[in-house]
């Protein structure tokens, strides 16, 4: 039963996600947290993390994460990850047959141009959604946000490498 639960709830989450895998990110948190309580908000903040540093997208390493966490079986990391990707292979294939019909149309470009502020929206969401006192330990880990989100912002500086910066800086300031 866990594993149609891990499908049918990623499937939604699959369904109803616009623009990427931070931008779901509210989803997944509000699903797997508030309503199974497969994970708490500080085991999320932790998934997200190691979600950013493995090799893949947010979208497919976050589900993955939580099905093998929530079942201790690599059956509920395929049906986490198989759910969350169904949706987008569909929509996908049904999307590019009905635009490549109508990629002219005014109406589609005014559709998509509706859609880009939405999807950033979404992506702020996300990122409030993350921004909660299980995230943040004392004022060094303001100062290791602040920090990260500078470099980030003003110097484009990759978010892997941010990452793996931070995790550096926490093993010498927690120690």
């Amino acid at each position: 039963m866990i594993f149609f639960e891990l499908f049918w709830t990623f499937f939604k989450i699959g369904l109803f996600s616009f623009g990427g895998g931070y931008a779901m990110l509210a989803l997944i948190q509000n699903e797997v947290v508030r309503v199974h309580s497969w994970v708490t908000n500080s085991q999320f903040a932790d998934i997200v993390a190691v979600s950013q540093v493995t090799p893949g997208p947010i979208a497919i390493n976050a589900p993955t994460y939580i099905g093998y966490q929530t079942t201790g079986t690599i059956g509920g990391s395929f049906w986490a990850t198989f759910g969350v990707s169904l949706p987008s292979i569909l929509v996908t294939t049904i999307l590019f047959i009905f635009l490549s019909k109508f990629k002219d149309s005014p109406y589609i470009k005014n559709a998509f141009k509706a859609l880009k502020p939405t999807v950033i929206g979404l992506i702020l969401s996300a990122a409030l959604v993350l921004m909660t006192p299980d995230n943040f330990s004392g004022y060094e880990s303001y100062l290791i946000f602040a920090a990260s989100f500078f470099a980030c912002y003003r110097f484009s500086i990759s978010p892997i490498t941010l990452v793996i910066v931070s995790g550096a800086a926490g093993v010498l300031i927690y120690g």
